[in-house]
């Protein structure tokens, strides 16, 4: 029997989406029922798009993506699997913002002075940074005295034998949190190719540990990460708190992390102030 005209085309993409969408929800440890109920769907009509009985709309694709948690980018690639445009906007730059969002940033940047507060991207790729960031790593970092943040990836650089050896004396500790940190949002995002390439990079670091390959589940996530830097002859201390944009509605936007410095004694604040005073 002759097939249908475009049938090739159109099962190829509902099988894609079918195993997207399989992925996706045995990823987050639910069952079909339990998708159905969070989506609120009827688990027959959840069933039948993982069979590729049955094709979604674009606006059921984005429901149960939504109710997956799927981040944004691969949200866009569940909808191409489908048939259907991206819904969500992809600059051809990460660091490509809206303005409101930049007007956000700068104000956080201001009001986070004289603390250093980084803006990077999912990479831990250097997209902004403020007065503060700029003075305490200049003084950290070996190198020329006027710190160029472009280019500045955090996570090599704390896991880089040389240059984090010299600047962070608990490099260990912070190392094996960002990796392991970076390797559960592999595992919640599989499908990031740059991510990935950027893990195996770093695995191969010679500060690496054999217990470090693999994060351990039982270890609790901390709200936030003790960083000691060596600053001249001096040892400062900062808690470092990562947040999001909430509710974002591109790509960059929700990919976008914020690290805010806070000094964790009288030392380290008054050493960002007197830099801080000297750069003015």
């Amino acid at each position: 029997m002759a097939s249908r005209p475009g049938a090739g085309a159109a099962d190829s993409g509902a099988g894609l989406f079918a195993a997207l969408l399989r992925h996706w929800r045995t990823r987050r440890g639910l069952s079909q029922l339990d998708l159905a109920l969070v989506a609120d769907v009827s688990s027959r009509h959840v069933s039948f798009l993982e069979t590729g009985r049955s094709s979604p709309s674009a606006e059921m694709v984005v429901r149960l993506a939504t109710a997956l948690d799927v981040p944004l980018r691969q949200a866009n690639a569940m909808l191409r699997a489908a048939g259907h445009p991206a819904w969500y906007a992809e600059p051809a730059h990460d660091s490509a913002l809206p303005d409101q969002v930049r007007a956000t940033l700068e104000l956080m940047k201001r009001h986070h002075e004289p603390f250093p507060l980084v803006v990077i991207d999912r990479t831990y790729r250097v997209l902004d940074v403020n007065a503060g960031a700029l003075a305490v790593l200049g003084a950290a970092l070996p190198g020329p005295a006027t710190l160029d943040p472009a280019g500045l990836n955090l996570a090599r650089l704390c896991l880089d034998p040389d240059s984090g050896g010299r600047a962070i004396v608990n490099q260990a500790a912070i190392a094996r949190e960002l990796l392991w940190r970076m390797q559960r949002e592999l595992l919640a995002d599989p499908g990031d190719a740059r991510l990935r390439a950027l893990v195996e990079e770093l695995l191969a670091s010679p500060v690496v540990e054999p217990d470090w390959r693999r994060p351990d589940p039982t270890t609790p996530s901390a709200p936030s990460v003790e960083l000691q830097l060596r600053v001249r002859a001096e040892v400062w201390a900062f808690q470092l708190v990562v947040s999001t944009v909430q509710a974002p509605l591109e790509v960059a936007v929700d990919e976008l992390r914020i690290e805010q410095w806070f000094p964790s004694d009288k030392l380290t604040a008054d050493g960002c102030r007197a830099l801080a005073a000297r750069s003015r």
